[in-house]
């Protein structure tokens, strides 16, 4: 406007002003917490998917190692029956012939030995990662878990400010803190 004309407001005018600069304080209690409670629940979000990830990594580990082990433990079966032909060979052999036989039948026990080693560290390893994966998955569990309750809160927030009651907040809060302490649960793995 220029200098020489003024302008009165009206009632609604007024209002609308007062309340562009002092703003509902209900309002904004509402709106930051529910922006508080969207970011954590963003960060739990994502740790739900990396210990999801987690899990899944260690069970691919496991299978990759239970398949070494079986391959390990065909290695055995093999070197056992070649071991039985070689006793086989000694006992329907005399002289010469008798004693190579033995001395495969020893290569191959001993032979077997060493693979029997490998075969049962392997099947150690998928156990071991196995369990990891598993742990995983119970952490996995967890975030998701806390992520739900902070989803209701957020949900409650919104319905917080649409009745305006502020009895609801407590629920809001309640959620939350639930959210919270199981995320808590999931950080120290429990």
């Amino acid at each position: 406007m220029s200098e020489s004309h003024f302008h009165v407001h009206g009632p609604h005018d007024h209002e609308v002003e007062h309340q562009a600069h002092a703003g509902d304080a209900f309002a904004g209690r509402i709106a930051v917490t529910t922006a508080i409670l969207a970011t954590l629940g963003a960060l739990m979000s994502y740790m739900g998917g990396a210990t999801q990830n987690d899990a899944l990594l260690w069970k691919n580990e496991a299978a990759i190692k239970k398949t070494e082990a079986s391959d390990q433990w065909n290695f055995y079966q093999a070197k056992s029956n070649k071991q039985n032909l070689a006793e086989l060979g000694m006992t329907l052999s005399t002289g010469d012939a008798q004693e190579r036989y033995r001395a495969e039948a020893k290569r191959y026990s001993d032979e077997k030995k060493d693979i029997q080693k490998k075969a049962e560290a392997l099947e150690k390893e998928a156990q071991d990662a196995n369990a990891r994966s598993e742990a995983s998955m119970h952490t996995h569990h967890r975030w998701a878990q806390a992520m739900t309750l902070m989803q209701v809160a957020i949900a409650l927030a919104a319905i917080t400010l649409l009745t305006r009651k502020s009895w609801m907040q407590w629920g809001v809060y309640a959620c939350a803190a639930g959210g919270i302490a199981v995320a808590g649960f999931a950080l120290a793995h429990v």
